[in-house]
């Protein structure tokens, strides 16, 4: 019996390479499988265009697969609207006659099912038109899918807003979570009585789903998985919950061979450092820095005394509208006389090839935005964190990080402020070096566990590990129910 499936990524490298990658894993395991990936640009992409999502776009289009059992779609978006730009679940819902258009046209009398990215949800409405169940890649770990449906639950059923909590109420009991769970690591998108209604909706739609694939591994997040197990498929738990197959690591871990000069010269000089001696510094695509923040993230990487790497990005002025970019004169936002006495210790770049960076045996500790990809990233090569949230669902990651799994620092016990809020607070460099210092221990309980989850991860990729069984699991019922 042969199986289809069409998969509806959302915009951005980061979940379409996410889904990409997870697509490959699927049909190596089986191969009665195909996928037919239905690519969204991004709002700015620009046909052509050789960087960041239009290139890798333009590749997944010229690229071949064996017996063209992974095929790539990509839809045309007309030119949007200037001004703030839509959320991306509002965008999202405005590209969907272009997708029914497009899945139409396969023509396929096998088609089993839609797997729909976290903020694609909506489309679930064309699953049922095509009449086919509709599962979902939470790229994002189970703790915070957790979190999000109780949250949801919550609202719904006991009416609790948690956007508008007093100051009386400092911590959440969370039945995912093993402790309280502090209100100061709420994501913005939860504390924001602007954006609440729209995630809380968003998180009606998971309980929807035929099953949800999440980006983790048991041995990572046991207790939420367990929760997850027992509250869905018959079991108890927080209401109605679908069947979570823990998928992960999915991971683009491949060396990319299209580095330029500047990148060659950074890896040339780890390939030069001792081993876990250099600590390294990125924040992600959003992640940029005012000069106030640079000068004190400067003044605690001298006194450290450690090598390091730092991508250092300038902050939006408005980052609804224009990412980070790079700084016109460096010794203009540093202290002066930084660039000459660290020189000999230290690099600062602009963008990281991270993956091509965390791979190197010099790489000896990350200060990190705790985006899960870099979560992810850091734990698959054995490099522990130092976490400073930014946006999105960081500040979670941050707590269970360090406080759940012991497998970060803190540099601060709570940050203020977000990205997308655009108040970021302060850290000031005495938080920023201690940090550091206890990030760079050679033999302290994060490192080895950090050693250990490492190992736990890789396994969990082999033929008899975790995430191979929760693949074929999810195959399996996806045959069961196009036979039913």
């Amino acid at each position: 019996m042969k199986i289809e499936l069409v998969f509806i990524p959302s915009p951005g490298i980061g979940h379409l390479r996410s889904t990409v990658e997870l697509a490959k894993k699927l049909i190596g395991i089986d191969q009665r499988l195909s996928i037919t990936i239905i690519i969204i640009p991004h709002p700015s992409y620009k046909p052509g265009d050789n960087s960041g999502d239009s290139a890798y776009i333009e590749s997944l289009s010229t690229t071949t697969t064996t017996q063209d059992r992974l095929r790539y779609v990509s839809i045309s978006v007309a030119d949007q609207p200037t001004g703030v730009p839509l959320p991306t679940q509002v965008y999202i819902e405005n590209q969907k006659p272009k997708v029914r258009h497009a899945i139409a046209k396969l023509n396929s009398p096998k088609l089993a099912g839609f797997m729909v990215d976290m903020f694609c949800i909506s489309m679930i409405d064309l699953a049922k038109e095509f009449g086919v169940p509709c599962y979902m890649i939470f790229t994002s770990n189970a703790t915070f899918l957790g979190i999000a449906l109780h949250l949801q639950l919550m609202y719904d059923e006991k009416k609790y807003d948690v956007s508008d909590l007093d100051h009386s109420v400092t911590k959440l009991e969370i039945p995912c979570l093993t402790r309280s769970f502090p209100v100061k690591c709420l994501p913005y998108l939860y504390s924001s009585k602007d954006w609440l209604p729209l995630y809380v909706a968003q998180a009606r739609n998971f309980r929807k789903m035929k099953g949800i694939l999440v980006n983790s591994v048991p041995e990572l997040e046991p207790h939420a998985l367990k929760w997850f197990s027992g509250g869905g498929c018959g079991g108890g738990g927080d209401g109605d919950l679908p069947r979570v197959y823990p998928v992960g690591p999915v991971l683009h871990v491949e060396n990319d061979d299209s580095q330029d000069e500047k990148q060659s010269e950074i890896l040339r000089w780890l390939d030069e450092q001792p081993q876990n001696s250099v600590v390294f510094l990125c924040f992600g695509s959003m992640g940029g820095f005012n000069e106030e923040q640079t000068k004190e993230i400067a003044v605690a990487l001298e006194r450290s005394g450690h090598r390091f790497l730092w991508s250092l990005r300038r902050a939006s002025p408005n980052i609804r509208t224009e990412p980070p970019g790079d700084f016109k004169n460096l010794e203009e936002v540093l202290p002066e006389g930084f660039l000459d006495r660290t020189s000999e210790r230290g690099k600062i770049i602009g963008w990281a090839p991270q993956v091509a960076i965390l791979a190197k045996p010099a790489i000896g500790g990350f200060v990190t935005h705790g985006g899960w990809n870099s979560v992810l990233e850091s734990l698959w090569f054995g490099v522990p964190m130092a976490t400073w949230p930014l946006y999105a669902e960081q500040k979670l990651n941050a707590f269970t990080m360090v406080e759940e799994f012991g497998l970060a620092v803190e540099i601060r016990k709570y940050f203020n402020g977000d990205v997308m809020a655009g108040d970021m607070e302060v850290v000031v460099a005495e938080d920023i070096e201690r940090a550091i210092r206890r990030l760079m221990e050679e033999e302290s309980n994060v490192r080895n566990r950090v050693k250990e989850m490492a190992e736990n991860c890789h396994l969990a990729l082999t033929e008899d590990g975790s995430s191979k069984a929760a693949l074929r699991k999810f195959i399996q019922d996806v045959a069961e129910n196009v036979a039913a």
